[in-house]
């Protein structure tokens, strides 16, 4: 898995409007199965819906500074996915330090993807460790800049 292949244009929501945790994962998954993975026939937005619920029930995936990087595992994909949100109003995502989330990285992987998922959630945590880039998430104006941002970093920590 190269930098390159974690994340990707269409893998951009900006400015979602959600309620709960359940329509935040309603509209990551269908983004997933509608621009990501369109030609999947065995990829279900239900299934990928219960696997989210089903980690965040385990524990919070959200790790402060308004940030949450929610993963799962699922049958039937073959390689990992990404979905960047950042969200209109910020969620309650019970983090571990009380802070509403904003930014959002949905990882998706294969269920037998130890070490690709494990290195995901690495490069995805190195990417939003830094306040300023944080903050230039959230200023940018369009999914284009923000992808833009991802892109650049991605691959300034490659080189």
């Amino acid at each position: 898995m190269s930098s390159e292949d974690l994340f990707s244009a269409e893998g951009v929501l900006i400015d979602l409007h959600v309620t709960s945790l359940k329509q935040l994962f309603q509209d990551v998954a269908a983004c997933i199965v509608k621009t990501l993975a369109p030609m999947d026939a065995t990829l279900c937005e239900r299934d990928i819906i219960n696997a989210a619920l089903e980690r965040e029930r385990l524990g919070s995936t959200g790790v402060g500074n308004g940030v949450a990087v929610p993963h799962a595992r699922i049958e039937g994909i073959d390689r990992v996915m990404t979905v960047f949100v950042r969200l209109e109003t910020p969620l309650d995502f019970h983090s571990v330090d009380d802070r509403a989330v904003d930014l959002i990285v949905f990882i998706l992987a294969p269920e037998s993807a130890g070490s690709v998922h494990l290195r995901a959630l690495a490069k995805v945590s190195r990417l939003l460790r830094s306040q300023d880039m944080r903050q230039r998430l959230r200023a940018a104006p369009t999914a284009e800049a923000v992808f833009a941002l991802i892109s650049d970093n991605q691959r300034a920590t490659a080189a």
